[in-house]
């Protein structure tokens, strides 16, 4: 089939390489940068550039920009993208996404998914694009549920088998309200911590003092600011929900520290610990039965 990939960094990149070095697929890009589109032509990540003649080809689109541009590009694109074609976001959020998606769609004769490709690296951009971004990692789609439509569910089966042939390990398919609120924990939440604690003056006297904790715990600092700006504002409900349950629970070592309460501290901190070995188990439960 044709697939038209929109925006063309890392994750979209990532697509377009994965796909060619996978699959027989053609693959068709689009970048606002004229260089980008040159680089991606120049190393066979794209077989030719995503416009108005190639676009009415397209069975699968996948938009692979902000959160703000991905509505953008849905409203921009609701009267043309060809009847009977897949259009599928890789935002970071879904509700926000998934409600322009849906409303287009329903007037339309293609169908929305929401998407998110639970894969990256602290760099951004085409150059930091790799064929193996997305090996065993899981892609989460959210699809309008509750509507019974055998089409629906046909493409469904056709979106998670492609999915699987460009290297994605799980598919998980929950609603975008179900997505935004584990995503507040799981990403954005560790997003903002990390840029928070980067910040304390210490940081600059770190060489020689440091392990693989401070390492693992600034690692996503590097972060592209206008694009998690808009994740961290567009699911503002369940971060701040995050926000606030974390700055209780710091307190509370705060206090046991400013009180010198090693039997509270201790107590804190076991906590924590058998906290930590209840959610790896789970998670080992919850792979292990996918696996069977």
């Amino acid at each position: 089939m044709n697939v038209g990939i929109i925006g063309l960094g890392l994750i979209g990149g990532s697509m377009a390489k994965s796909i060619k070095l996978r699959t027989e697929h053609r693959v068709y890009g689009y970048d606002v940068q004229e260089s980008v589109l040159r680089r991606a032509q120049l190393v066979n990540a794209i077989d030719g550039v995503l416009d108005e003649k190639t676009l009415p080809s397209c069975d699968l689109f996948l938009l692979a920009l902000y959160p703000e541009q991905i509505k953008a590009c849905l409203k921009t694109y609701a009267d043309v993208f060809p009847d009977g074609a897949m259009v599928v976001d890789c935002g970071g959020i879904k509700a926000d996404i998934c409600k322009v998606g849906f409303a287009l769609a329903a007037t339309r004769k293609w169908i929305f998914c929401g998407g998110h490709p639970m894969a990256g690296i602290e760099k951004s951009g085409f150059a930091s694009a790799r064929q193996s971004l997305f090996t065993k990692a899981t892609m989460i789609l959210a699809p309008p549920l509750g509507q019974v439509d055998p089409a629906l569910m046909t493409r469904l089966v056709e979106l998670k088998a492609f999915f699987k042939s460009i290297g994605f390990g799980r598919i998980n398919i929950v609603t975008a309200e179900t997505h935004d609120r584990i995503i507040a924990y799981t990403s954005q939440l560790a997003h903002v911590v990390s840029s928070a604690y980067v910040k304390s003056p210490t940081a600059m006297n770190h060489a020689g003092f440091s392990a693989g904790s401070f390492k693992d715990m600034t690692r996503v600092a590097t972060l592209v600011p206008e694009m998690w700006a808009q994740l961290f504002l567009q699911n503002r409900k369940p971060l701040l929900e995050e926000l606030d349950g974390l700055m209780e629970r710091l307190a509370q070592y705060r206090d046991a520290i400013a009180q010198n309460d090693r039997t509270r501290l201790e107590a804190l901190l076991a906590e924590g610990r058998d906290m930590k070995a209840q959610v790896d188990a789970k998670e080992l439960a919850t792979l292990e039965k996918l696996e069977q």
